[in-house]
C-alpha cells in the first residue's frame, strides 16, 4: 500500500504489546501474499464443500479465491504493520491549546467472535501539545485498526493508544458508535441495537467540564 510507515507502526505494535493492547496475533504466521491466500483459499473451499455447496457451480466456484483475496487484500490488512498509514506530524507553532474534534468517522470492521461485520462511526478528540497531525490521519489510523478481526473495546483501546503515542500527548478521546450484524443476524437477532465505547485519556477523563465539552460536540 502507498504512504504508509512501517516504522512508525513497529513503535505503535511494540506500544501496544506492552500495554496488554494487541490483538491476538500469532508469533510465525504464514508469510507472505502468496502463502496466506493459497492457504485461505483451500481452508474455505473445504469448508463449501462440507456445508454441501456444489463447487463445479459457475456461481460459486470461484469464491474460495474472492473470499482469500478479500481477507488478504481488503478486509485484512491491518494485521500487517507494513501497511500502517503514514502520519504528517507537524509542530504546533500556533499553540494551539483547545480540543480538536473529528466527528463520524466511518467505522467497518470484522468481528472476530463470528467473522461478521459491525458498522458505525467513530469520534475523535485531543488537546495538541508540540504537535498536530493531518486531519485525514484520524480516518487512517482509524481504519487500520478496523482491518482486522476485532472487538469493538479493543478497537477503541487500541485506537486511543495509537494517537496518544503519534501525538505525544495525554489528552486523547475516542467514542465509537456501532452495529453488530453478530447481534442482529444470529443469536438474539436484535435489529435494533447498537454498543457504544469510549476511552478517555488525560484532562478528557480528569477535568468534568472538558469531558462534557467533548460528549456535546459529537452529539449535537
Amino acid at each position: 500500500m502507498a504512504n504508509t510507515d512501517l516504522e512508525l507502526g513497529r513503535k505503535i505494535e511494540k506500544y501496544l504489546l506492552k500495554h496488554g493492547l494487541e490483538t491476538p496475533i500469532q508469533k510465525n504466521p504464514i508469510v507472505g501474499r502468496t502463502g496466506r491466500f493459497g492457504a485461505i483459499e483451500i481452508q474455505v473451499h473445504k469448508m463449501l464443500v462440507t456445508l454441501g455447496m456444489d463447487l463445479n457451480d459457475d456461481s460459486i466456484c470461484d469464491t474460495p479465491k474472492r473470499v482469500a483475496k478479500m481477507y488478504t487484500e481488503e478486509i485484512f490488512y491491518g494485521l500487517d504493520y507494513n501497511n500502517f498509514p503514514k502520519c504528517s506530524i507537524f509542530q504546533n507553532k500556533a499553540k494551539i491549546d483547545e480540543m480538536v474534534c473529528v466527528r463520524n468517522i466511518l467505522v467497518r470492521s470484522i468481528c472476530e467472535h463470528h467473522l461478521v461485520p459491525f458498522v458505525g462511526v467513530a469520534h475523535i478528540a485531543y488537546i495538541p501539545n508540540t504537535k498536530i497531525i493531518g486531519l485525514s490521519k484520524f480516518n487512517r489510523v482509524v481504519d487500520f485498526f478496523c482491518r482486522r478481526p476485532q472487538v469493538q473495546e479493543r478497537l477503541t483501546e487500541q485506537i486511543a493508544a495509537a494517537l496518544r503515542l503519534i501525538l505525544a500527548t495525554e489528552h486523547v478521546a475516542v467514542y465509537i458508535d456501532a452495529e453488530h450484524m453478530c447481534v442482529k443476524l444470529r443469536g438474539i437477532q436484535d435489529p435494533h441495537s447498537s454498543t457504544v465505547t469510549s476511552k478517555l485519556l488525560g484532562n478528557f477523563k480528569e477535568v468534568p467540564e472538558l469531558r462534557y465539552e467533548f460528549l456535546h460536540a459529537i452529539k449535537s
